[in-house]
């Protein structure tokens, strides 16, 4: 317990008023003495019944797991063994520093006016992966009196496993988008313009007679036309960079979670379109190689693989990485590499490897741009000091538009996207490689 504010206004006011009587006033001391006394006996009142009223039952909750970028609900219901709930409960939490409450980190309150149970609801942000505890409860409210408030440490010893967002492929949107790659409206469009055989036909007035099949036509005595569809089974290769910049914080979250998370929803996108997909990640040196297998079949699997995935302090290799990825690819791939660089020319090395990787196979790649650079560009004021960040953030700007541009040169199709529209972006460009076949 310690003393309330009401308590110590009591105390400051009392003394100030002792020390002005006994200046003018000598022999006021018995009443000063009394008045001293009666605070005293209320305060060890006021104790008294706080200590045998205030017993209470707590439990709390909170769900096994959750996504990173989401929020979790930790439920705490409060019970008195006697009696009813004092007015107010406030209630801290003392948990690990990837969960965060907000500002100041004061969750809130429950209220249980004369109620047999109060309950609070509070929302805890999962701000990166890996498995996470909330150590204490803290209840504080005030005595019967409000002379003191009451102060209790609650030991909770709960854990959440906070795993990479994958609510777009539950929620259906990414299957969405997907599925009229394989049927109606764009499968039909895409039939007789790529490269895989779908069946034969009669020839009628209008087809293209290049694709007449003249050794069935001599054999079936009539024109046959050999129709053909977009290719399936095509081998998608994730490939993420878990380096120093790609544990840089950009809105609330690393680089290298919003890459997993979309990383995850390319590969169910693919396993609906019929696709293989790999798994691949490097920072100084090569880390985790995860074969090609059915999309769908390799969502489980990738998903565990990439909640498991550390954040590195470690400088990139992509020389070394990307030169150990390409001798572990026997076939013409999709690579989509998730990767960063600072400026142009700690840029050069990750262009000449990505450069050999476009040889043999089609390169994806996708880097996060900061949304408050072009904030910083355009300075509402003219300081000295808002003018030198505009300048570096357009320096910035210009240096990423010159390091996508060298790559688009070389046949790398670039995704310089947001944080918030990755995930979309990159599903919207794997539509558009698949219908126009270009793997």
């Amino acid at each position: 317990m310690r003393p309330s504010s009401s308590l110590i206004s009591l105390v400051l006011g009392l003394a100030a008023v002792t020390v002005f009587v006994s200046v003018w006033w000598r022999d006021m001391g018995m009443p000063l003495i009394g008045l001293w006394a009666v605070l005293a006996a209320v305060t060890a009142g006021d104790l008294a019944l706080s200590a045998l009223s205030g017993r209470i039952a707590v439990d709390f909750d909170l769900p096994p797991q959750g996504f990173v970028g989401h929020t979790a609900a930790f439920t705490v219901d409060i019970s008195p063994q006697k009696g009813r709930l004092p007015e107010k409960f406030d209630i801290r939490l003392d948990l690990a520093p990837e969960l965060v409450i907000g500002e100041g980190r004061m969750p809130g309150t429950a209220s249980g006016i004369g109620e047999k149970q109060g309950r609070a609801s509070i929302d805890v942000h999962l701000t990166g992966r890996g498995q996470f505890a909330v150590h204490n409860l803290w209840l504080k409210w005030p005595s019967r009196l409000k002379l003191l408030e009451v102060i209790a440490r609650l030991p909770v010893g709960k854990e959440i496993a906070v795993l990479p967002d994958i609510s777009p492929v539950l929620s259906g949107a990414i299957r969405t988008e997907i599925l009229p790659l394989e049927a109606g409206q764009k499968d039909l469009r895409l039939r007789g313009e790529g490269s895989e055989f779908h069946q034969l036909r009669e020839f009628a007035h209008g087809m293209d007679p290049r694709s007449i099949d003249w050794k069935r036509s001599a054999r079936m005595r009539n024109l046959v036309v050999r129709e053909m569809r977009a290719e399936r089974n095509h081998q998608v290769i994730l490939c993420i960079d878990s380096g120093r910049l790609m544990a840089e914080q950009l809105g609330g979250f690393t680089k290298l979670d919003r890459a997993i998370n979309a990383a995850l929803a390319m590969c169910w996108g693919a396993g609906l379109a019929g696709d293989l997909v790999g798994f691949y990640s490097f920072d100084s040196r090569p880390r985790l190689f995860v074969p090609a297998l059915p999309g769908r079949t390799a969502f489980p699997r990738l998903q565990t693989v990439c909640a498991e995935l550390r954040y590195e302090t470690q400088e990139t290799n992509h020389t070394l990485g990307l030169t150990h990825l390409s001798s572990r690819l026997k076939r013409r791939s999709l690579i989509v590499i998730f990767s960063d660089f600072v400026d142009s020319i700690t840029a050069e090395l990750m262009i000449e490897n990505i450069q050999v990787l476009a040889r043999h196979h089609f390169i994806v790649y996708v880097a996060l741009r900061d949304p408050m650079l072009a904030k910083l560009m355009e300075a509402e004021e003219t300081t000295l000091d808002a003018i030198a960040r505009s300048v570096a953030a357009r320096q910035i700007l210009q240096e990423r538009r010159a390091v996508m541009e060298k790559l688009a040169r070389l046949g790398v199709l670039c995704l310089d996207s947001t944080p918030e529209a990755l995930t979309s972006d990159l599903i919207a460009r794997y539509i558009e490689i698949k219908s126009r076949e270009m793997i």
